[in-house]
């Protein structure tokens, strides 16, 4: 937005940007954002090249497939979310954007009237960037669909490592699994869902003890319980399936990324869906008078995101197989990673291969 000529200002209610929350993948789409934004030397300087993703059957350690991420343009790298949260911070900052933390929005009004404890601000658009508890979504859509709890929990935890390879890895056992990848030489992210009946609070700032999610996966490998031996502090939070919004926007006021169509950690597509929403929003706000740049966004966005997200759901199901199900899975896996193995990455072309900048608003 302030690239295209617009005076932005960001209210964050943190009361500062620090190093919070874990790991987080960057595919090839999310990348040509930040590419098309002009930071593309800070995005390779910034995060871990991916090799390759390694579903692995969790009960035995074996590797079922290694499949090649080295060759995709953009790279798919890894980052902790503080480092990528610091360069597109710095990246708008440079653009001439406004950062102002320590400013919590209670509610909108019509408008473009925003409320928050310092008072009053107005605005031409008001973009609501604000996650899952999303004021400017309520504002949207007052009449939305509450979220309904998918049978799962989720812990996040980043533990210390050293000459762990750039991979992927999906640990895979019925009912749960885990998802383990270096943030850097020294710390590697770790992403374990457990299907259960008794579940945690939506959001991910819970603390647990560490040996919760050890017992949950006791029955499986040493290499695996090796990797959560190391788990000093975890984070759990239970995971809710929530409706794409109906209604992304009214006259004044349009959400993006989570605050829209939160997606299930399952296919690391979060933040890249919401770096697209992003950028396709800021290209129809330059190009179109705002009563139809806003309805042109959601046109643009809606389909996709929600085969995103059906995307998502398919792998949860993927990864928590077991019986002869899961027997013959893991069997297509490794004849898929012997006889054909582009056909994995094939399968996500439509996904990754995506290209904000080429949209026409």
């Amino acid at each position: 937005m302030a690239q295209a000529g617009a005076n932005v200002t960001v209210l964050e209610q943190a009361a500062e940007l620090r190093e919070v929350g874990a790991g987080l993948q960057v595919t090839p789409n999310g990348a040509r954002v930040i590419r098309a934004l002009g930071l593309g030397a800070d995005y390779d300087a910034g995060g871990l090249a991916a090799a390759a993703v390694s579903p692995t059957d969790a009960l035995t350690g074996r590797v079922l497939a290694r499949f090649d991420l080295g060759h995709t343009d953009p790279a798919y790298r890894f980052f902790h979310r503080a480092t990528l949260q610091r360069l597109l911070a710095d990246g708008a900052v440079a653009q001439g954007a406004a950062i102002r933390t320590g400013i919590r929005v209670d509610r909108l009004a019509r408008g473009g009237r925003i409320m928050t404890d310092e008072g009053a601000r107005e605005a031409d658009l008001v973009i609501g960037a604000d996650g899952i508890h999303s004021v400017a979504r309520r504002f949207c859509e007052p009449d939305a669909r509450p979220a309904e709890f998918t049978g799962q929990v989720a812990w996040r935890a980043v533990v210390s490592c050293s000459d762990v390879p750039p991979v992927a890895r999906i640990w895979m056992a019925p009912g749960r699994h885990v998802v383990t990848y270096p943030l850097s030489a020294e710390r590697m992210n770790i992403v374990a869902v457990q299907e259960r009946t008794e579940w945690a609070e939506e959001g991910w700032h819970h603390p647990d003890d560490p040996e919760n999610l050890r017992t949950a996966f006791a029955d499986c490998g040493p290499d695996l319980r090796a990797i959560l031996d190391r788990v000093e502090e975890a984070r759990l939070w239970g995971l809710f399936r929530h409706p794409v919004a109906r209604h992304w926007h009214n006259d004044r006021v349009a959400i993006l990324g989570d605050a829209a169509h939160p997606t299930l950690p399952f296919l690391a597509q979060g933040a890249n869906l919401a770096l697209e929403d992003a950028f396709v929003l800021a290209r129809c706000c330059a190009g179109l008078p705002l009563d139809k740049a806003l309805p042109r966004y959601q046109a643009l966005r809606r389909d996709r995101v929600s085969r995103a997200i059906d995307a998502a759901n398919a792998n949860a199901r993927n990864y928590h197989l077991s019986g002869a199900g899961r027997r013959v899975a893991h069997l297509g896996l490794g004849l898929m990673d012997r006889l054909a193995p582009a056909l994995f990455l094939g399968r996500f072309g439509w996904l990754y291969d995506y290209d904000p900048a080429a949209v026409t608003p």
